[in-house]
């Protein structure tokens, strides 16, 4: 046992989070695995549903009890729709930082400590009424000094503080999810579907970094970087003479809450059009900066009117949890993307195997036919028009593929973790924003972007080897016709008259070889190029048959 966990009083609090998790082991051993193999599997099936229900509200009661980590893992659970049933998930969306505020003298001896002066001289003025109370800290409105603010041309601030003694819950907790992680890891139905030691691990970096505001800070000046210059992002400024480990204090960027529809509709903006732009700026972050918000719900996302102009931007808060997305991970995103978009169920699959959420032992042939299905079908619907389908058509679908999802060795990548919950939560809340809001409207501009962007890399390469090729070629007959000099001149001494008729063939064939090559890569070109340019594309199809003419004609006039 952690040595964090045995000591007074977290005793208690480790032992509640085991005893907890002991209990939901032996319910799930006993139904799902003990009931089945004695052949009473539509037994075990018949309350399944409710039992579900029933742990996930468990849960959240001993989740709102507890606070510290276990809130966060509750709203990280509620983002694993790749792990746990549709029960679970619903019941734990709902789980905010339903804590208590720390009362204000605790705050105040905690931030004291850590700035090494009183409040009253590093500040102007402190509300003593919190802004924001959450499991891990609470959110105080500020106004710097007079000096202070000269110094940083800031005036009003907020000031973020960790709650008191967190460190040692947070090590607690993540104790009790080690001890859990190893149990799970020997129950052979989770154990296939996740790596849940590797899960916790990294549940633990993020919970780390989280509690670290300097780590914080980081995060945030790099965010305002990657959209400097941006009408369309913002962030807030650090004031980094008042930031520590468990102090930050940066501006007061409140504004109107992305989901307060009516202060939008107040201020003339149509929240439609705030669900859209918000769906491009997180497709932004993922493709073009590979730095993304792991944590953009509500109370982290404002809008903010510039001015009278009538225009509006997004203005990001809290960085503790940012997901990086490699350029390896970034590729495989960009293909699944492009899949999507373009209905390609061979493409999803390839796109899933690339990134590594569907293992290679998978049978992709089912697969594809079962995806290919799924965009027959459904493709191209709105959440909106999703919930008009009739619900015996989802069935007919689950009845017909749903063995074959479950059998499926899947799993989600380490470092995936944020990522996937800031989809989740992206989703959610553009939905809420416009319940007509259509994923594919704002993905399908961003993948024709992306195949635009692949189409001309994937010329310029062409066009680089093509040119490579057309030298060497175009070098040859000078080079045949040094050699034939040299064997006039008699500094080459043996029978050249084999050699001269090689060469002469391997000159023809290198020039039809380029001609075929050519004719390729325009044929190739153009098809790519038709969709998003037709004129284009088109030029190219059509100049693909002069080279195509070469090749086939010169070859039939030597003969």
């Amino acid at each position: 046992m952690d040595a964090a966990a045995t000591a007074s009083p977290h005793r208690a609090r480790y032992r509640r989070i085991l005893a907890f998790a002991s209990r939901q082991l032996i319910e799930l051993w006993w139904f799902e695995l003990v009931l089945p193999r004695l052949g009473l599997t539509r037994l075990a099936a018949r309350n399944r549903v409710r039992r579900l229900q029933r742990l996930a509200e468990r849960f959240h009661v001993l989740a709102v009890d507890l606070g510290g980590l276990m809130i966060k893992v509750g709203q990280f659970l509620s983002s694993r729709l790749d792990v746990l049933p549709p029960e679970v998930t619903a019941e734990l969306a709902d789980l905010q930082d339903e804590v208590p505020a720390v009362p204000f003298e605790k705050i105040r001896a905690l931030a004291e400590a850590e700035l090494g002066v009183a409040l009253e001289r590093a500040y102007a003025w402190v509300d003593e009424t919190a802004l924001a109370a959450a499991s891990l800290g609470q959110v105080h409105r500020a106004r710097l000094s007079a000096r202070d603010a000269v110094d940083t041309g800031l005036a009003n601030v907020v000031i973020k503080v960790q709650r008191p003694g967190i460190d040692e819950i947070v090590a607690v907790d993540l104790a009790a999810l080690r001890r859990v992680a190893g149990w799970l890891k020997r129950v052979r139905i989770v154990s296939d579907r996740v790596d849940a030691p590797a899960l916790v691990e990294e549940f633990a970096q993020t919970s780390i970094d989280e509690i670290d505001y300097l780590h914080e800070a980081a995060n945030a000046e790099r965010f305002r970087e990657n959209f400097a210059g941006s009408d369309r992002v913002d962030a807030p400024e650090i004031v980094w003479e008042r930031t520590t480990r468990r102090v930050l204090t940066l501006s007061d960027v409140t504004a109107i809450k992305i989901n307060d529809t009516a202060a939008l509709h107040r201020a003339g903006i149509d929240p439609a059009a705030v669900a859209q732009g918000f769906a491009e700026v997180m497709f932004d972050q993922v493709f073009s900066h590979g730095f993304v918000h792991g944590d953009p719900h509500p109370g982290n996302v404002f809008v903010t009117p510039i001015g009278d102009t009538g225009r509006w931007r997004f203005t990001f808060i809290d960085f503790g949890m940012m997901a990086e997305v490699p350029a390896s991970l970034r590729d495989g995103l960009r293909t699944f993307l492009i899949a999507v978009t373009s209905r390609d169920n061979r493409g999803l699959v390839v796109a899933a195997q690339q990134i590594g959420v569907l293992l290679p032992s998978a049978d992709t042939v089912e697969l594809e036919r079962a995806l290919a299905a799924l965009f027959a079908r459904f493709g191209g619907m709105g959440f909106a028009e999703l919930a008009q389908v009739d619900p015996r058509e989802f069935s007919d679908f689950a009845a017909e593929f749903g063995g074959l999802v479950r059998t499926l060795p899947v799993q989600l990548p380490e470092n995936m973790l944020l990522l996937f919950r800031a989809v989740s939560l992206t989703s959610g809340l553009c939905s809420n924003l416009d319940p007509s809001f259509n994923v594919w409207d704002a993905a399908e501009p961003y993948a024709a972007r992306l195949i635009r962007d692949e189409s001309g890399t994937m010329i310029q390469e062409f066009a680089r080897q093509g040119a490579a090729t057309l030298g060497v070629t175009w070098r040859l007959p000078q080079r045949i016709d040094d050699v034939i000099s040299r064997v006039h001149d008699g500094t080459v001494s043996f029978d050249t008259s084999r050699l001269e008729r090689r060469l002469d063939a391997l000159m023809r064939l290198g020039r039809r070889a380029v001609a075929a090559v050519l004719f390729a890569g325009l044929l190739i070109g153009g098809a790519v190029l038709i969709d998003p340019n037709l004129t284009l594309g088109t030029v190219l199809i059509s100049g693909s048959a002069l080279p195509l003419l070469y090749a086939l004609f010169s070859g039939m006039r030597q003969r």
